[in-house]
This record gives structure tokens, C-alpha cells and sequence, in this order.
């Protein structure tokens, strides 16, 4: 078999670049290895690995006959590791799409690696995924990374795994904050990245400019002369094609995989020493149960070796064997392998208590491998179960418990998030995270899974040295239009921003704004923005460092209408308390005592009744009933609820519904607690 597979190569070679369907090249094999070799074939370990050798091209030979494990015979010198890096919405996800479609390895499915459901809803990644692609001899382990600062924690855990990254850069919006801070991560490892110019055919393309403000920027990030001799490429990852000039054939994207070829160098890594890989990631299957992904450092993994799992401190954790050896594979999804070496990206199952940051290894290793630090989290909100007169109505999950252990699920497999007791309350859990939107997620997923549960607004973590207090400050870029500007740096200036960058965007008419703000300032901002920009302005926030406390800020936000009865909220209320201010919920919703209804027209918040109905009494009178017509309520999503509460306020949040409330529901005890405060205030 093996000779008359030596003979087929040419012939298979000619068939894969003439187009010849997997049909066509599975009768050359018949005609020539003849009917009997090829009914051997799967039967015989030594003709499937023959045929799983056989490769042209993205063409595997014995992928048409069943054989799909050919990542076992994979050298390390054949393994490029890289990532695709850039800042939200500069076309990272669509140009993996495109590459993986170039190899072969791609079905129709647009944004094919954003496979969570909030993912497709909201066309944002929020996890790092890894697949590999097959182009020629090569085998590209490719990690599609998230472009939001607020899942920083995702591109930071995973590039201690890489040799290279691909830097996306939009040819009109130029560098942007995320954009620094996850080059300014791989710079820092020492990677060579690889620039990649996209949406170079918009009509607002500046390719020019913003080739010269990578350049620019790598230097501001102190680069390497090695680093600073970066290959640049120039693409539309829509159209599906990347070339080395601006004037190539515009036909696939073969110049950006040769150029990962040549640029990214195979893994440093040793296979004569024993087995080791820190995990970066952790999932589970219902069958095979935790599965730990990560880059094997040392050694071979292969199938019932037995493996050990070292924490940090270097302490035995768990105990097992290897049971599965898992690689994703495009389209194909987890495909199986007997084996993995040195440098290659694999998932292996096999032990029960292993989590991210731990070092699965040999029996014989006794020293972790290290690991990367991460930044510090800049937000802190508290969870708690649902203690509201409606809890138990929507949801299956109702315990602290239960909430307890989802988070610290959570919290093993997300670097960023961390989570702890509460000092205030037993059945209260501090949660901290990079920013509104990374914990606006968790709780989206959370309620989706059928928890109640009570949060409250976001706080930003201080620190305390030399017994001065410092807090978390943020680089803050906007870019809108002209007449909306004066509006938008006043609020940020009262919110104790400081404007640090003014220059004319690429379209006429629009101007961009570099400012640092507090991340305090930060916090329920979002909406006012796009509410003042008439929802035109962009606006991206990059953590920068802590700087010591700026001072208090004036809150922006209005007093609020709360319950100060339970029951069903009548027409005829709301028609009188419309003249009050602005409806969160519409007429014949359920409501109770404490639960916040409404945004009042004055600084102060107001007690009232949205239940009341007419009196009804048996007096007859020659006029009728007027027609009422009230004004649609405001509707909140969650991000937007959680920005809007304040320090007294909780947002109740269950699988149908999300419920503003005053931490104190009794009516009698607020008051009595606000004149306690107004006391100690004059005092």
C-alpha cells in the first residue's frame, strides 16, 4: 500500500488544484491501490495512518476514506499558534470565517466561531475560541479573540499560548483603545505580530495614515527593532481576500496564510521531557466531563497516560489518567486524536477537579509551569438570592446556594471575574469584573438559565496605599458629530474627565475624542451618550491605571416614582401620575410596595399609589367615563437597569422580567432612614 501511495501522489497533487471533487479523488485511490487495498485499508492501523499522511494542499486523502486523525503525525516544526487580535467591530470573526473557508474547513454559516447565542443575538464575541486549519504541510492552530476591553481577560489568558498574532486594523477607524492593550500584551511576550489593514476597499479607507499609526504606536509601546519589522497586509475580510500590496490580485486569502507560514515561528517547545500543559480554558461535556484546553509545554500526551494537576504553589490537586485527547477542526467540530506533541493546542479530559491556572503534567513533575498575570478587575457588584413579594413566580434556581455555586463556576473557567462572601450579608456574593458589560453578561446568562436573583448597581474598586484612596481610571475614546460635541465633553467634564486628544475624524463632519475619565464617572453613562449623540456617537473604554481618588461627582440622575402599595397598576392611576414624571411599566402590571415604577420629574423621589382605582358607588350621573390614553413606558434592558439604580436601589432580575426596587421595601422605614441622614449630613 505504502509503494503504490508513493505513486498516487502526483496524481492526487494535479486533482486537488484542478478542483476534483472528494468523489473523483477517492476513485483515483480505488483505481490504484485496487478494491481489495482499499477494503484493508480501514482495518489495517498501518494503511490509516498511510492514508492519513497523504495530503495536498488542504486536501487530506484518507479524510475522504473515514481516516480524519492526521494531527497525531504532526511535527512541531509543521505547528503555527497565533491569535487574530484587534478592537470590537474590526472584522476579527470574518476574517477567520475567510480563512477557514480558504483551507476547506469552513460551511456556509456566517461568523461561524461565534457560537453562543448572545453572541449571534448581539455580533459581539465574548469568548476566546480555538480551532485549526490544515493549509499545505501546516497544521494553524487559529484563536479568534473578543475585541471588547470589558473581555480583556480573554485575550490575556490566551496568549501565553501563542507564537504570533494577527493585528486587525480598520483602514478607517484606525488604532483604537482596544487595540493598544492587547498589543501592548503581545509586545510584551515578546510576539513579532503580523498587521493586518481591513476594510481597505470602504469608501472612507486612510490606509496610508493608519499604516503610519501602527507604526506609530508600536513605538509609543516601546517595540523591539525585531518587533517594529512587522509584515503589513492589506484586506477585506468580507470579500475574502488579503494581499501584500494594495495593487495584488484581490482573489483569496493565500498571502496571509503564507505569510503565518513564514512569519510566525513554530513552537519552542521540548519533547523529550515529561508531559506538561497549563490550562487556559475549561468546559464540560455531559459524557466526558471537565475538559481542559491549553498548549502542551513539554512531553507527549497520549491516550490513559496517567496525569497529575499542580496548583500555583506547586500543591497536587488532582489525580487521573488521560481519557480523550480532543482538537476542533473547522466546521468538523472536536475531531478525536491518539496523541498530541509538544506545542500543539489540545482539550484533554481525564480529571475531575483540575481548573484554569493549574499544570497538568506527568506524575514525575513537580514544579508548575507559569503562568501570566492579569490585570486587576475595576467593578464590583453584589449578588443575592430574589427576596422580592413576587420571587418563586419565573424562576427554578431560587437559593443562595445554588447562586454561589454558579458563580464560582464562573469564576474558574473567567480569570477576570472573582468572587467572594460578602462581609454584610451570608446569603451575599461579591462579584468583580472589568466593567458593566462583562457582568451584564453573566447576569443575562444567569437568568437565561433559570436563576432569581437580586443585584446591585455597579461600584468601582478602590485601593488603598499609604493611606490615601485610589481609583480606577479609563482612556476614553468618542467620535461623533460636530454639533453634538459641546454637549458630550461638558457632561464628561462634570463627571471629572479630562480631555487629553482632539483631531478631525476621516469623515467630514465628525471629530474624535481621546479624554480620561474615573471609571465612576463612566458608570451609567453609556445610555446618555447615545441619547445625546442621537444615537450617532461611538464610544470604546480602555482601563489605563489607578490614580488617586478625584473627588466626589454631583449624581446626573432624577428622583424615581416607588410603590408604596402591591397589586395591579390601573389606567386610571397612571393617568394622574403622568403629569409626575416618565413610566417604567405599562398599565395592569403587577407591582408591590418598594418597587420603582417610574423616573420623577424632580431630584427627589416620590411615594405613590399606581394601584388606585375609581371609586365605584351606586350614584348615578349623566356624563360617562373619558377616554384614557397613556403614553408608552421607557423599557430598560439589563445593562441599561443596572447603570441606571443607585448605592439604596437593587435591580430583581428573573427569566421574564427585570424589576427596579429600593433595597428597604417598607415605606416607613425609608423615611425613616432618610431623615436619619439629612440629620448627620447637617450635623
Amino acid at each position: 500500500v505504502g509503494s503504490k501511495l508513493s505513486a498516487l501522489g502526483p496524481a492526487m497533487g494535479f486533482a486537488a488544484r484542478a478542483g476534483t471533487g472528494m468523489a473523483g479523488r477517492r476513485g483515483l485511490v480505488q483505481s490504484a491501490l485496487g478494491e481489495s487495498a482499499l477494503a484493508f485499508a480501514p482495518s489495517s492501523r498501518l494503511a490509516a495512518r498511510s492514508l492519513g499522511q497523504l495530503q495536498f494542499g488542504s486536501v487530506c486523502v484518507g479524510r475522504g476514506l473515514g481516516v480524519r486523525n492526521m494531527s497525531t503525525e504532526v511535527t512541531r516544526e509543521r505547528l503555527r499558534n497565533i491569535a487574530v487580535i484587534a478592537h470590537v467591530d474590526h472584522g476579527k470573526t470574518t476574517l477567520v470565517d475567510k480563512m477557514m473557508a480558504q483551507c476547506g474547513e469552513m460551511s456556509t454559516t456566517e461568523r461561524f466561531m461565534d457560537d453562543l447565542d448572545l453572541e449571534k443575538e448581539r455580533g459581539i464575541t465574548i469568548m476566546a475560541k480555538c480551532t485549526s486549519l490544515i493549509y499545505g504541510d501546516t497544521k494553524i492552530n487559529l484563536v479568534d479573540t473578543p475585541g471588547h476591553a470589558d473581555f480583556g481577560g480573554e485575550v490575556e489568558r490566551v496568549m501565553s499560548m501563542m507564537d504570533g498574532v494577527l493585528l486587525l486594523v480598520d483602514a478607517a477607524e484606525g488604532p483604537m483603545a482596544q487595540t493598544k492593550f492587547v498589543l501592548a500584551k503581545a509586545l510584551k511576550r515578546g510576539i513579532r505580530p503580523i498587521v493586518v489593514i481591513n476594510k481597505v476597499d470602504k469608501d472612507t479607507s486612510r490606509v496610508d495614515e493608519v499604516a503610519s499609526e501602527v507604526f506609530d504606536l508600536f513605538a509609543f509601546l516601546d517595540a523591539t527593532e525585531e518587533q517594529l519589522d512587522f509584515p503589513v497586509l492589506y484586506a477585506s475580510g468580507r470579500s475574502g481576500w488579503a494581499d501584500l500590496t494594495m495593487d495584488g490580485p484581490r482573489t483569496d486569502m493565500t498571502a496571509l496564510l503564507e505569510t503565518i507560514i513564514k512569519h510566525v515561528p513554530p513552537p519552542t517547545a521540548d519533547a523529550d521531557k515529561p508531559f506538561s500543559m497549563s490550562a487556559v480554558m475549561l468546559s464540560s461535556d455531559p459524557f466526558l466531563g471537565r475538559l481542559l484546553t491549553g498548549c502542551i509545554t513539554t512531553g507527549v500526551a497520549r491516550i490513559n497516560d496517567p496525569i497529575i494537576a499542580l496548583n500555583l504553589a506547586g500543591e497536587k490537586v488532582d489525580t487521573g489518567r488521560i481519557t480523550k485527547i480532543l482538537t476542533r477542526q473547522g466546521d468538523k467540530g472536536i475531531v478525536p486524536m491518539e496523541s498530541a506533541i509538544a506545542g500543539d493546542i489540545v482539550q484533554i479530559a481525564g480529571l475531575s477537579k483540575a481548573t484554569v491556572a493549574d499544570t497538568l503534567c506527568s506524575p514525575e513533575v513537580t514544579q508548575p509551569l507559569p503562568t501570566q498575570s492579569i490585570d486587576p478587575p475595576t467593578v464590583c457588584m453584589t449578588f443575592g438570592p430574589n427576596d422580592s413579594p413576587l420571587q418563586g413566580q419565573d424562576g427554578k434556581k431560587l437559593t443562595s446556594q445554588m447562586i454561589w455555586d454558579r458563580l464560582v463556576k464562573e469564576a474558574e473557567n473567567n480569570v477576570s471575574i472573582l468572587v467572594k462572601r460578602s462581609e454584610n450579608s451570608s446569603e451575599a456574593f461579591e462579584v468583580y469584573g472589568r466593567g458593566e458589560l462583562q457582568l451584564g453578561i453573566l447576569v443575562e446568562n444567569m437568568r437565561r438559565e433559570g436563576f432569581e436573583l437580586q443585584i446591585s448597581p455597579p461600584q468601582v474598586v478602590y485601593k488603598e496605599q499609604a493611606g490615601k484612596r485610589f481609583e480606577p481610571v479609563e482612556e476614553v475614546t468618542i467620535e461623533l458629530e460636530d454639533q453634538y460635541m459641546g454637549a458630550v465633553v461638558n457632561k464628561l467634564n462634570a463627571r471629572k474627565g479630562i480631555v487629553s486628544e482632539m483631531r478631525a475624524s476621516n469623515e467630514p463632519g465628525r471629530t474624535r475624542v481621546t479624554m480620561t475619565v474615573p471609571t465612576r464617572g463612566l458608570l451609567g453613562y453609556r445610555s446618555i451618550f447615545f441619547t445625546d449623540t442621537r444615537g450617532t456617537g461611538l464610544m470604546t473604554r480602555l482601563y489605563t491605571e489607578h490614580q488617586q481618588y478625584l473627588g466626589s461627582i454631583d449624581h446626573m440622575r432624577k428622583g424615581v416614582l416607588v410603590c408604596m402599595a402591591g397589586g395591579k397598576t390601573t389606567e386610571y392611576a397612571m393617568n394622574d401620575l403622568e403629569a409626575r414624571g416618565t413610566m417604567f411599566v405599562a398599565a395592569r402590571t403587577e407591582v408591590y410596595n418598594g418597587m420603582i415604577f417610574g423616573e420623577h420629574s424632580k431630584d427627589a423621589d416620590l411615594d405613590c399609589n399606581p394601584c388606585n382605582a375609581k371609586h365605584v358607588s351606586n350614584v348615578r350621573t349623566a356624563g360617562k367615563d373619558e377616554f384614557i390614553q397613556l403614553r408608552p413606558p421607557r423599557k430598560y434592558n439589563l445593562e441599561e437597569a443596572m447603570a441606571y439604580i443607585l448605592e439604596d436601589e437593587m435591580l430583581e432580575v428573573t427569566p421574564t422580567a427585570i424589576r427596579m426596587r429600593k433595597k428597604e421595601l417598607d415605606t416607613s422605614k425609608r423615611a425613616r432612614a432618610s431623615r436619619d441622614k439629612n440629620k448627620k449630613h447637617s450635623a
